[in-house]
């Protein structure tokens, strides 16, 4: 998710400039983005936190702001898609609009990110790392990544493609 951050970032500063980036994959991004971690990722955490509360109350103090989070970020999200999709559409969107709402999307996900980094995958190693079978991931470990876990979707092509090196 960070590379992909890194790439809806470097179409917010073309955008800055004055310039058009290319909002066709700003689209995919945003598909991908609202497509797998909000309606897949996230859920998947929530589950794993559920769990961590549960078995591991000591351990799960602050945690529920976590599903609070996840919808914030989501609704960022989708509003973020659905701009874009206007724009592609070739609706009218005042770019200070898009400028302001995709640094919005990626700010807040980024300190979402950064908080489980520092935080949250201390506290589930600690539980993990005492019980490794404290958490059934079975279940989750089914559904895969359009983009990086799979044979890339169609509709995710532009988006690998953006990922590669020049």
């Amino acid at each position: 998710m960070a590379i992909v951050l890194n790439v809806l970032e470097s179409t917010v500063e073309i955008a800055a400039t004055g310039e058009d980036p290319d909002f066709e994959l700003v689209d995919e991004i945003m598909r991908y983005m609202t497509v797998y971690p909000d309606a897949v990722h996230h859920p998947k955490e929530d589950i794993i936190y559920a769990e961590l509360k549960q078995q591991r109350p000591e351990l799960a103090d602050g945690l529920d702001d976590v599903p609070e989070d996840h919808a914030e970020i989501a609704i960022l999200g989708k509003t973020l898609r659905e701009e874009v999709e206007a724009i592609v559409a070739g609706a009218a969107v005042r770019r200070e609009h898009f400028i302001r709402d995709a640094l919005m999307y990626v700010g807040r996900l980024r300190r979402h990110m950064n908080w489980e980094e520092e935080d949250l995958f201390t506290r589930i190693a600690t539980m993990i790392g005492e019980d490794p079978h404290a958490v059934d991931v079975g279940d989750l470990l089914r559904i895969k990544d359009p983009v990086f876990e799979l044979e890339v979707e169609a509709g995710f092509r532009r988006l690998i493609d953006s990922l590669k090196p020049a």
